[in-house]
């Protein structure tokens, strides 16, 4: 079994009966880690999926695979992907980090301004969230919408949230800001720039210097 095996693509209303079993699966693999999650009722992962904000996998013979969805906040200047879960038989094959670039693109074009964020206790969803930019950073930095926050109240760690007046919590969080990369890489383009300058004037100088040398070899010969 490899990643090519696997159709990973936005999901739609043919998508929708698959709903209640994906959301048995997040919260067994949260029991089973001994985390919490924000819960999502398979009405809220269905509409998901007829708005277009969805990704799901499907192995070679229909079989539900993976799935992963998108959450707005703060009127769209904040993006989340959640519920990112991979059924047990089809894990360790690179899925989980195919679905993440597959949905962190699909937020990119719909929502090209605006900031992604997650909230993780799973290092392997770190480490991918990583590859595709995203940094580490302080609740303070992510979408204050109460509405978010009032998803963590189904976790068995919102006490310890609550406690810590939503400054911390078990969960490490991440942001990939597209204002933040756009100065990043124009500085790096600058750089670059100034780079390629100072190299063709090292290597103009070095030019002219070796033509003053075989200048003056040449009238040694005289």
């Amino acid at each position: 079994m490899t990643i090519q095996d696997f159709d990973i693509q936005v999901a739609s209303a043919q998508h929708v009966d698959y709903a209640p079993i994906i959301c048995d699966e997040m919260a067994e693999s949260a029991k089973a880690r001994g985390t919490g999650i924000a819960q999502r009722s398979p009405e809220y992962v269905a509409d998901k999926m007829l708005e277009g904000k969805a990704v799901i996998a499907l192995y070679k013979d229909g079989t539900w695979a993976g799935f992963c969805y998108i959450e707005t906040w703060s009127h769209g200047d904040f993006v989340a992907n959640s519920g990112l879960i991979v059924a047990p038989q089809y894990r360790k094959v690179g899925l989980a980090k195919a679905i993440k670039h597959k949905i962190f693109e699909l937020s990119r074009t719909k929502y090209p301004e605006a900031k992604l964020f997650g909230l993780t206790t799973g290092l392997a969803v770190m480490k991918i969230n990583s590859e595709l930019g995203y940094e580490p950073v302080t609740y303070s930095e992510l979408t204050q919408d109460e509405d978010f926050w009032k998803g963590c109240k189904s976790c068995v760690n919102y006490d310890i949230l609550t406690m810590k007046e939503r400054k911390n919590c078990m969960c490490t969080a991440m942001l990939f800001d597209p204002a933040e990369k756009a100065k990043d890489a124009e500085k790096k383009e600058n750089d670059d720039d100034k780079l390629r300058k100072i190299t063709h004037k090292a290597t103009l100088f070095e030019r002219i210097e070796n033509a003053i040398k075989s200048f003056g070899q040449d009238l040694k010969v005289f």
